[in-house]
Order: C-alpha cells, then structure tokens, then sequence
C-alpha cells in the first residue's frame, strides 16, 4: 500500500488508540467525558482538640456514601443487569468495615492529618497492596477500594458533578462513554443514556466496567492509558470491541466500512442466537456438554438464558470477597440453592474456595515468597477445617434442591482427597446428627492446573468422578509464565506443545476409565481453538455465557473424528498445531 492509497490516506488523519477488548461488538458513536475520578484533596494538619471532630467528620461522610449505595441497591429497576445489586453491595461493605474505619482515625489522631489527606493515604496504601497480589481478580480489586475511598471524598468535598454531561452532546448517535474508571454506582447514574460502549484508562477482563458491559452486552474496551485525556465531548469514536482498537474522528471512508462491519456482526448474532435450543453436536454425531463459568449467583439466570447445558464452574470465593466476616453457612446455603434452583435440573459445579497466600479473608493482606505457590485453595481450606466445614455443610444442603458437584481446586497428591472425603463424610455425619437433611450422591472432582497431577493422572482420574482442566494455572505453572506480568505476558502460550500434551493425556485417561472431562479455562470460551480442544477429544466445555453460542457454532460444523486424527498426528511430531488448518 502507498501513500496515495486513499484507504491509507483516511486512516493516517485518523488517532488511532488500543487498550483490551473485553466484550465483543461494533460501536459508532459520540463520545461524553467522565471528568478526572482521582481527586485533588486538601493537606492540612488538624489542632490537637480537633481530632475528635475530624474523626467524626469522616465517619459522617463514610455513612452517607454507605447510605447511598445501599439506597441505589435497594431502588435497582428491574431491567438493571443483575451484576449491579452484588457490586453495590460490595462497596456499601467497604465502607462498612471497621478496620478501613480504624485506620483511617488512626492517621488522623497520630499524623494529626485532615479527613481529606488521611483517607487519600491509606488509600494509596491499600492500592499498593492489591497491586501486588497474583490473582488477576483480586489485583482488579484494588479499584473497589479506589473507587469507595473517592465517593467518600467526594462527599467530603461536596462535589457531585463527576459525571459526563449528556446535555453536552447534541446528537442522534449512540454515546460512548470515556473515562478514567467506572464504578458500580456511576454505572447505575448513567442509567437512561443511548450508550453504545464504555471506554476506561484503567481496568481488565474483571473491572467492573467488563462485568457490566457484559451483561449489558455493550462493546467495552479497557486498560487504554490515557484515552480520557485525548478525546473531548462529541467526538466522533469507532469503537472495535474484537481488537481493542478505538478510533478518533475517522474519516466518512472508515465509517462506512465500519458500519458494514457492524451490520454484518449484528446479522451473525441474529443467526446465532437461533441456535440457543439446538443441541451442541459435531457433523459425526458427537454430542459436546457446554456448560457456563459464574462468580455471583445472579449469573446464572444469564447462563441459562444462553442455553447452558449447567454451570461448570461456580468461583465460589467470590461469596468471601469484600467483606469484614466471613458468610455464615446459611448465606451460602442460599446462594448455591439460588443457582441450583436458577439451573432447574442442571447440574451446578461448586468449586470450593480457592483463597490463601496473597490474601485473606478479613482483608488483611499477606504477601508469601511466592502467592502462586503457598498456601491456597485445597491446602487454605485443609489448612483451616471450620472455613471447609461450614462450607461443605452449606453444599451439601443445597444439594436437595438439584444435582450439586462439588469442584476441589490445586489437587497436587493423592492424600489431599482422601482428605476432602473424610471432610465431606465428617460434614454429612453432622447434619444427620442435627437431623438436616441433604443429597447423598454429590459428585467429587478436581480442577487439573498442576502439572504434576495431569503428568500423574491416572489414579486421580480412577479416583474422582470427573476432571475439570483450568487452563489458566496449567499454562502459568507448566510454562512458568505469570500472565499477568506484562514484561512476559507475550510469552504465555496455551498453544505450547507441553500443555497440549497435558491436556490430552488428561483427557485420554478420563476416557480410559470413564470419567468425564472438561475444561473451563480460557481456552474453552475462545473460538479460535475450539477444534483443536475437539481434536484432543474434548467432550465438555465450560465458559462465561455470552461465549457459549460462538463456540457452539464452531462444534455444529465441526468433523469430531477427523481433527483427532489432525491434532493427534501433529502432537506426535511435536509440531505446532495450525489452526487453520483444523477449519478447511
């Protein structure tokens, strides 16, 4: 291409930006700038007879903004998307505890600083600590803190004008939200908006703005750095959900290719959503399970909205997370009955809680040698029987409402489940004391995500009654890659020959014995693989539910047998697998 190329020459006086696209979709639109979210506050130091009043002050202000949230919580209209009422009532539990409370009042008495100045520190303190933690979720929520701790000083400063001004764009088109973050609560305040999609400077796969987009189904694209300070209200946007591409008063020539694009992508869900009912089978009558990833109860109302065959894989810490005490087994009990009732007949798999090393339960951050590898998951929950107690008790309850499997995360050795069965019997052994009743024939299996279990896996795979693969710690531990590094995130490579090799010898002593097997990493909701994952024999996947009919289509049009004769003959010569190849 030259440079009189007329395609060329649009484009180049077109800003074009990048950040990560985290819901899929087209959008053209105007853009409405969210002002700054981080807060110039004031530094001054208090007179000592003033600390009490300063101290009060906070704690007003903490109140009202706690007030608010749970307001909003308590008024969601009924089309909210479901995920808004469980972030509301996070940052209302933020602002709850007592140990924020505390250390906050701490720095004012000691520090004699102002509400303002002591809130800002710790803070900053506080974002530093989750910055640091390995789990992509809990790092992520780092931004619950930032963004409680700056409703609190937006209230102590009285300032409440943060929000884009709608009236600022006159126009016809979508808009386009531009921001540096998006909490919860802003989100509901700009409820009523024609908004085509949300644009953050921060943020990930697992920011609020994604798991809103989400399950509003608005293209998103996040992490893009400094995109609120380039674009001004009314601006022209392209936003390109696949590749996190956003562009900037493009030219009428890339407006109308993109406006092909868009109608094209908007037939293709159209057709798509006509296969909710029809059975995932391959053209060789190979029926494949396709089951849903969920965090929050409320979620599962959308998996079976998608056509979910049941939940693969329900995060059950998610239940444990930004709180100041833990659940009691009555709230679990009735979150895993929500679902299981939600499911109606489908099976539900609970994994039990996968916590430890780089966090605990009662906020307090501890950081180990190395979080990946310490203390977590199965070994957190044997390592702390009353947590595992009230949890499995909760589940087994819940089992009388549908079928329950019960998932144990980072199994490493044998002794580990000869450890969770004699929990379980010890859990079951005390609700029949207490005459309560529960299922009996809950299923038991175990994540596969440490090498040394899917090297060894046939005893473990003869032992269970299934094997669910998470992909996502498989490929960090085999390939020694931490995914969340950006100095080496380049180098994570589910399509390594190593992890291939793993995923197929599991696979193939589930069949030798059998035993189902699926994978619910992120592999499994990626359609660029799903041949391939059907060419190592995979009959079970499971994933977050706006992917489920994209993979769906892939398997419908899909020859079982043939791409293992494909996938099986590369891995023999050790050769990358094409995926091109699998598709002709």
């Amino acid at each position: 291409m030259t440079a009189s190329d007329p395609e060329m020459a649009a484009f180049s006086s077109t800003l074009c930006m990048y950040g990560q696209g985290v819901v899929k979709g087209y959008a053209i639109g105007r853009a409405v700038v969210m002002s700054a979210a981080a807060l110039e506050v004031a530094h001054y130091r208090v007179a000592f007879e003033d600390i009490a009043a300063e101290s009060e002050r906070l704690i007003s202000a903490m109140t009202a903004a706690r007030d608010d949230l749970l307001q909003m919580a308590a008024s969601l209209p009924a089309d909210a998307p479901r995920e808004l009422a469980a972030l509301l009532n996070v940052h209302s539990m933020l602002l709850d505890d007592p140990m924020l409370i505390q250390q906050v009042c701490s720095v004012i008495a000691e520090r004699q600083y102002n509400a303002e100045w002591a809130l800002a520190t710790q803070g900053q303190l506080l974002a530093e600590q989750f910055s640091m933690m390995e789990d992509d979720y809990l790092r992520e929520r780092g931004a619950d803190v930032r963004q409680v701790i700056e409703r609190v000083l937006r209230v102590l400063s009285g300032t409440t004008n943060w929000l884009p001004n709608l009236d600022a764009v006159d126009t016809e088109d979508s808009l386009i939200v531009v921001a540096r973050d998006i909490s919860p609560p802003d989100m509901m305040r700009l409820r009523g908006g024609k908004f085509g999609a949300f644009l953050t400077d921060l943020g990930g796969p697992t920011s609020h703005t994604a798991i809103v987009a989400r399950s509003m189904n608005v293209p998103a694209v996040v992490g893009m750095g400094h995109v609120r300070h380039l674009v001004r209200d009314a601006d022209q946007l392209i936003v390109d959900g696949f590749n996190g591409v956003v562009l900037i008063n493009p030219s009428e020539q890339i407006l109308r290719e993109y406006r092909l694009r868009q109608m094209a992508y908007q037939d293709e869900r159209a057709e798509l959503a006509m296969l909710r009912d029809a059975p995932a089978m391959t053209l060789d009558g190979i029926l494949i399970r396709l089951e849903a990833n969920i965090e929050l109860p409320e979620e599962a109302v959308a998996a079976l909205a998608a056509g979910a065959d049941g939940i693969g894989l329900f995060r059950s810490e998610f239940l444990f997370m930004g709180r100041s005490t833990l659940p009691t087994e009555d709230e679990q009990y009735e979150a895993y009955s929500f679902v299981v009732r939600t499911m109606a007949g489908r099976p539900v798999t609970i994994r039990t809680l996968d916590l430890g090393a780089d966090k605990t339960l009662d906020g307090e951050v501890t950081v180990a040698a190395n979080p990946a590898l310490g203390l977590r998951a199965i070994r957190y929950c044997l390592a702390n029987p009353d947590i595992f107690h009230t949890q499995l008790r909760a589940l087994l309850r819940a089992s009388l409402h549908g079928e329950i499997r019960i998932l144990i995360p980072m199994i490493s050795q044998m002794h580990e489940i000869d450890a969770v069965r004699q929990a379980i019997d010890r859990a079951c052994a005390d609700l029949e004391s207490s005459g309560i009743p529960y299922a009996r024939n809950i299923l038991l299996g175990a994540m596969v995500e440490i090498p040394a279990m899917a090297i060894a896996i046939e005893p473990f795979a003869e032992q269970l009654d299934f094997l669910s693969i998470g992909t996502n710690d498989l490929i960090q531990y085999v390939l020694a890659i931490d995914r969340g590094d950006k100095d080496v995130s380049d180098m994570y490579d589910p399509m390594h020959p190593a992890v291939l090799r793993l995923i197929a010898h599991t696979i193939n002593a589930g069949e030798r014995v059998g035993k189902p097997v699926s994978v619910c990493g992120e592999m499994a909701g990626d359609a660029r693989v799903t041949r391939m994952l059907l060419g190592l024999g995979l009959t079970g996947f499971s994933m977050h539910p706006q992917q489920l009919l994209d993979v769906k289509k892939e398997i419908r049009q899909a020859h079982s047998n043939a791409l293992r004769v494909k996938v099986a003959s590369a891995l023999n010569r050790a050769e990358r697998i094409d995926l091109v190849s699998l598709s002709a």
